[in-house]
């Protein structure tokens, strides 16, 4: 166990976590929402520090990042623990469980990680999988050495994480992608077992940062598949930045939701035309072979710039120093 970041002592042998929305009162012997905090004798301690459960070699379109290093490699890691309950979670294996140190894999220290992205050619480390949040001392001592040796450093996220500790990882964190799951608190109360305002709020604060941000909306039938529901997605993502990048994914059954059906592809092309028609410049498909949706468009003279394969994943790339090759328009993003 290392002891944790971001807490403060309530009496009581009770401590009050800081590191994510729910703020946390734990009890002494108790664990926090996201299962992997523990209150040790008045004392916080994260129970996931040096324990990955996945570790893998990933494009990084798969985040899904179309606008950050295209075409590169990210070395992708997860431990256990979530601080969402969302219903339809596909790493349910891993987020929804609890951890235990006496299940504890063998320990991969921060300084290994980074060898073995540097090993693989990788130009990045992404914490995904499970909510990086929830690791987030074990992240955050990745990055500072990642940054050091030239490594960007990406996070995959609810947007769940404090101000305070998004302001203390943010000298080493290059680029988010974070789920706006629904525009609809209850939604996000019943689905998720969070609120909808503070991802609203994070995601601005990301972008004020000057990280790079990309937003993910599984669409998920009956739930956030009408017209107005996309569109005040896409309005708010507009009212931060129209150069924002924004996902429309196809959702497939899974873990509590498996009764439903998946996402037509009829829809996600509907929720792109929704996206666009609100101002977003680039708005992209995801977990459907949709070459179309999947290719950067200049917003200004409509050319394509950058193509995407889904099933080589193979990305070419035909921007010229960060802008349109044709007419000259710079395109918003990370591109060296």
């Amino acid at each position: 166990m290392k002891e944790a970041m971001f807490w403060k002592t309530e009496g009581e042998r009770r401590v009050r976590c800081g590191l994510c929305h729910h703020r946390c009162l734990i009890g002494d012997g108790k664990l926090g929402i996201c299962g992997v905090r523990k209150n040790e004798d008045g004392k916080l301690y994260s129970l996931v520090y040096g324990s990955p459960v996945s570790m893998a070699v990933d494009p990084i379109e798969k985040k899904p990042l179309f606008h950050f290093l295209p075409g590169s490699r990210s070395f992708s890691i997860a431990t256990r623990g979530c601080n969402f309950r969302c219903l339809h979670c596909q790493n349910c294996d891993i987020s929804q469980v609890r951890a235990d140190p006496a299940d504890a894999n063998e320990e991969v220290p921060p300084q290994e990680i980074v060898r073995l992205a540097l090993e693989k050619g990788c130009a990045s480390v992404a914490y995904t999988y499970t909510e990086p949040t929830i690791f987030f001392e074990y992240a955050y001592d990745i990055a500072r050495l990642a940054s050091q040796r030239g490594l960007k450093n990406i996070f995959v996220t609810n947007g769940y994480i404090t101000p305070e500790a998004l302001r203390e990882i943010q000298p080493f964190l290059d680029a988010a992608n974070i789920d706006l799951k629904f525009f609809d608190d209850g939604m996000y109360r019943q689905v998720c077992g969070a609120r909808l305002a503070p991802v609203l709020d994070m995601i601005r604060l990301y972008h004020e940062l000057g990280i790079w941000v990309e937003i993910t909306t599984l669409v998920i039938p009956t739930y956030n598949d009408s017209d107005e529901h996309l569109r005040q997605i896409a309005e708010f993502i507009v009212r931060t930045d129209p150069f924002m990048p924004w996902h429309v994914s196809a959702f497939y059954p899974a873990y509590k939701m498996s009764h439903l059906a998946p996402t037509s592809p009829s829809i996600l092309q509907r929720a792109r035309k929704i996206g666009l028609r609100a101002g977003l410049k680039h708005v992209y498909s995801g977990n459907v072979l949709d070459e179309d949706g999947a290719a950067t468009i200049c917003p200004e003279c409509r050319a394509g710039i950058i193509q995407r394969s889904m099933l080589t994943r193979q990305t070419a790339n035909g921007l010229v120093h960060g802008a349109c090759p044709y007419c000259k328009t710079v395109i918003h993003g990370v591109w060296k």
